[in-house]
């Protein structure tokens, strides 16, 4: 099966864009071939067997990250299976946001709900002097998270930790910066998400009631009141539609210097506050 055989083969159930896209990740991805390896002809020597279970996974909506087992995240690869989110470019604009802006900061670091541990890795890599530490309720996870740690080059301390039932009576200020993207899909959101996500990516990291669509940052939020140190931060990948709510919480639990940012779409998607 050649590059043009797949990529026609896929837009039976893509549109033709994002079929040639999957098809060119597959062979660039899984066999090193470059656009200019496909003209010269060279896609005809893959595995045929393999590339067929590629297509087949691929007709079936199944994310063409988790059909390769990786994904590309601000310049770097990391390992992804269905028991991790695929990470988001809103993600990557989200550790910008906190590398680009403490970048001289010394300072201990903690990511909650780590999942592939993108968001942590990323900012071990690109602030060396941070201590950083990933928190996750999925064993799973973070053995993924472990792996991409390992595989590029980075020192984080990975913890099974639920964040909704960590002890709050005898903590003592330790962490100078706070970072999350919590789970804050509503219920009532599936109906407007792709099918691909719905039927693949972990549903634990992505929903929260319907009638509590704050529970993970204010489950944080009064961790951080507790275990951040004063004048440290606290940012978040947020839900657009509960942005208002999630500011008004933050400034009623006396945390200050909020500021929202846009993602490159233009929706309301980080939030960072001072305690």
């Amino acid at each position: 099966m050649t590059y043009n055989e797949l990529w026609r083969r896929l837009a039976k159930v893509y549109d033709e864009g994002e079929a040639k896209a999957m098809a060119r990740m597959v062979y660039e991805v899984r066999y090193g071939l470059t656009l200019s390896d496909l003209l010269m002809g060279r896609d005809a020597s893959v595995p045929q067997e393999e590339l067929e279970q590629i297509a087949c996974r691929l007709e079936q909506h199944e994310p063409v990250q988790y059909v390769l087992g990786k994904a590309e995240f601000c310049g770097r690869w990391f390992a992804v299976n269905s028991n991790v989110l695929i990470p988001r470019p809103e993600t990557a604009e989200l550790c910008r946001w906190i590398t680009q802006k403490e970048p001289s900061l010394l300072c201990k670091i903690l990511d909650v709900g780590t999942g592939s541990g993108c968001i942590a890795i990323t900012i071990a890599a690109e602030m060396p002097h941070t201590e950083v530490t990933a928190w996750d309720i999925s064993a799973e996870a973070l053995t993924v998270a472990r792996q991409n740690a390992e595989s590029n080059h980075v020192d984080v301390t990975f913890e099974l930790v639920d964040i909704l039932q960590t002890p709050l009576t005898t903590l003592t200020p330790e962490w100078d910066l706070i970072v999350s993207n919590p789970p804050y899909v509503c219920q009532q959101e599936r109906t407007a998400m792709e099918q691909h996500v719905l039927d693949h990516e972990p549903h634990t990291a992505l929903f929260v009631p319907d009638d509590d669509p704050l529970l993970f940052y204010r489950g944080i939020a009064r961790y951080a009141q507790k275990a951040l140190k004063t004048g440290g931060w606290l940012y978040f990948e947020i839900n657009p539609l509960y942005a208002k709510e999630l500011r008004d919480m933050l400034s009623m639990m006396l945390y200050h210097d909020i500021e929202l940012k846009d993602d490159q779409y233009g929706k309301l998607r980080m939030m960072k506050a001072r305690r």
